[in-house]
């Protein structure tokens, strides 16, 4: 039930109503002008973001930044009355891979038609940045979506900043690219001199904006990185009150060994850690989710500073070649495909692929997406039983011809969790939504892929299905995951929630029909219930459509 405005502990954190024509407050200093307001947000059920129960009243908006919280008059040039619908801080998907997509989709559609104002990218070890003095050499005269070629992330975000945003956007540095830049691709240790030089690397792109380092420990090359390399980054990111966002190197049979091993190298660095998209992969696994939670809960118990998110699918997804073994992925794609192509080492590698379908529930549960050959297209969408009746294939050798003739670019989709799981971790309290996907629209080059719906879809699911239809959590609580939680995970300077002073990225939604419409075979998909959406003040979804504002920010 929504409290009264007059709420003393929301009144002490400077929450104003202006009272009069020409009167109101920003920034804590009394200001006059012929409207106080740009923008008035009327009679909402208003969720700040801090997870206690929501208060009747108005928001009002000045110069990109809420200015005050009450019952504000009219005296504003735009009234929004939205009759008693959910007014909440932007949502902040905080596990993100949108990236270079932005500056094809700058917009940022499939994002900010389900709310979400702010995303971190450069997730699972992978970063647009940094790049080799060698490999920029023969790119730097080059011009990637539009722009200069770029080598740091000073250079993306000068892309970005010059292209315009619709929504605001935050990167990690990918430990999997700056090993690239530094060491190569190939299963090496890292010497003395390579390991100070990614360390440096680290600090000045973490000086330059970054949030961070993540980690993507099943992937090569970041997955040939020890502990002890990992242990010396992570000091760095530490220093910087940085976070440190890992995909362990195990999310199935060995993910609670993967766990110890995240909690050991935050213990052993010093640094904040979020576990990326925890699960208990494969049906002889799924069992293991209370003691994975445990784990955490013992952790922070510790003092270690640790939380996790989670998207809202029992399906994930990932490169083809991830049915390649580790070792047969170091190199460069030129090598990876001369050992696809020997007959010999790809029946070694056919093994593996197999005992990956075996462990996965069979190959039925295996969906290929992302084919950009015109002959293959007829296979997006299709999982591997199906491709195998349509071209009288195995599917290892349907797999392995793919992968040559993609020159190893294929995704896939994989259905390998429980909802019970789901359901579990998003509702701990250390637990928070996040898509791990990235920027589509259904308009333009990004409409002719087939991206896991979660791009579209996870945080109206996370507020319509298992907030609102499973009741996991109650919807102050679900708000603040959604919010300021992810913000002070990100440490975001005045993001997160809805107090005097703070960014005006607001969202108005129906809580009674929100709900995600993506889907697996349909993925191009906006959801219903997001009425509103505010970036930095400006109005930027309107009554469920796109208002054609680019008011996004790199933060």
């Amino acid at each position: 039930m929504a409290e009264k405005i007059s709420r003393r502990s929301f009144l002490k954190t400077g929450a104003i109503a202006a009272g009069a024509l020409g009167v109101g407050f920003y920034g804590g200093t009394r200001i006059r002008t012929n409207n106080p307001f740009d923008t008035i947000i009327k009679n909402g059920t208003v969720y700040t973001g801090d997870g206690k129960a929501p208060i009747m009243g108005d928001v009002g908006i000045k110069n990109g930044k809420i200015a005050a919280i009450g019952n504000l008059g009219n005296y504003a040039d735009n009234i929004l009355d939205v009759h008693g619908l959910a007014v909440s801080p932007g949502f902040i998907d905080i596990h993100s891979h949108t990236d270079t997509n932005l500056l094809v989709a700058p917009k940022g559609d499939s994002r900010i038609f389900q709310g979400i104002t702010s995303e971190a990218g450069g997730n699972c070890g992978d970063s647009p940045f940094p790049y080799s003095d060698a490999y920029f050499k023969t790119k730097k005269d080059t011009i990637r979506h539009g722009y200069p070629f770029w080598q740091d992330v000073d250079g993306f975000f000068d892309a970005l900043r010059k292209n315009k945003i619709g929504i605001n956007y935050c990167t990690y540095t990918g430990q999997g690219q700056l090993r690239s830049a530094v060491v190569g691709d190939n299963a090496v240790a890292a010497t003395a001199a390579q390991l100070d030089r990614m360390k440096g690397i680290l600090a000045d792109e973490m000086d330059a904006g970054c949030v961070g380092l993540s980690c993507g420990l099943e992937y090569a090359p970041g997955s040939y990185a020890t502990d002890e390399e990992l242990v010396e980054l992570c000091k760095v990111v530490a220093a910087k009150d940085g976070l440190f966002a890992i995909h362990m190197r195990n999310e199935d049979d060995r993910v609670e060994q993967s766990i110890k091993e995240a909690i050991a190298i935050a213990r052993k660095s010093g640094v904040r850690l979020q576990i990326s998209h925890l699960k208990a992969q494969n049906s002889n696994n799924w069992h293991k989710g209370p003691a994975m939670l445990k784990l955490i809960e013992e952790a922070r118990a510790e003092g270690i500073d640790v939380a996790f998110d989670r998207y809202p699918y029992i399906a994930f997804s990932t490169g083809l070649n991830s049915f390649i073994p580790l070792a047969d992925r170091q190199g460069s794609n030129e090598e990876v495909l001369a050992r696809l192509i020997d007959e010999k080492k790809a029946a070694e590698i056919g093994k593996y692929a197999e005992s990956r379908f075996k462990r996965l529930g069979g190959p039925q549960n295996v969906v290929v997406v992302g084919f950009q050959l015109p002959e293959n297209k007829k296979f997006i969408g299709k999982n591997l039983v199906e491709c195998s009746e349509m071209t009288g294939m195995e599917p290892w050798p349907f797999v392995r011809k793919m992968l040559i003739d993609e020159k190893l670019y294929p995704d896939i989709i994989g259905f390998a969790m429980h909802e019970d799981n789901v359901r579990m971790f998003l509702a701990h309290p250390l637990g928070m939504p996040a898509s791990d996907g990235s920027v589509y629209s259904p308009e333009g080059p990004l409409g002719d892929s087939m991206p896991h719906p979660r791009s579209y879809g996870s945080f109206t699911r996370f507020f319509g299905k298992y907030v609102r239809e499973d009741k996991i959590c109650d919807l102050s609580t679900a708000v603040h995951k959604a919010t300021a939680l992810p913000a002070s995970r990100l440490h975001l300077k005045e993001r997160g929630l809805l107090v005097p002073n703070y960014a005006a990225d607001i969202v108005v939604f129906n809580p009674e029909t929100i709900i995600d419409l993506s889907s697996f075979v349909d993925p191009h998909k906006f959801n219903t219930g997001i009425e509103h959406v505010f970036v930095n003040g400006v109005w930027t979804i309107k009554n469920g459509a796109h208002t054609g504002e680019l008011a996004g920010q790199v933060i």
